[in-house]
């Protein structure tokens, strides 16, 4: 691991998006009128990516026990695309992207197991990073 110890404590943010691709309007008919047989496919998906995000030192060796002091998903349709943005917030000596990213890509991989039952052809596409602020470098993609 880095060594943070002489780091100064600031407001990291971080906000990842994942981009899940179904294989046709039924899927995303289905996941909006609460139709899919495992359940509420955004919100399980979201607790889902909660647990990936506060999991993340557990799994990846060198990510720091970081203090989760916010964290949402939010998610936005688009044609065949669901769109899946997590966003972090933590004050803390390192950053949190590794984290939102993590995060991020549960919430699709949740997505993608209660789907597959009704969707044989869905995608998970495009794992990045769109904005992180806080620490020496800012990124804004979006």
């Amino acid at each position: 691991m880095v060594d943070i110890s002489d780091k100064q404590i600031t407001k990291r943010t971080a906000i990842a998006q994942a981009i899940l691709k179904v294989g046709s309007k039924n899927t995303i008919d289905a996941i909006r009128n609460y139709k899919v047989p495992k359940g509420n496919v955004l919100e399980i998906s979201k607790a889902a990516g909660f647990i990936g995000l506060k999991k993340t030192p557990e799994i990846l060796p060198d990510c720091h026990p970081i203090p989760i002091e916010h964290a949402n998903v939010d998610y936005k349709f688009n044609d065949l695309e669901i769109i899946i943005n997590m966003l972090v917030i933590s004050n803390y000596k390192t950053g949190v992207e590794v984290e939102a990213m993590h995060g991020v890509t549960t919430v699709a991989l949740n997505m993608y197991d209660m789907l597959k039952p009704i969707d044989k052809e869905i995608e998970i596409l495009n794992i990045k990073l769109i904005k992180k602020t806080g620490g020496k470098s800012d990124i804004n993609i979006e």
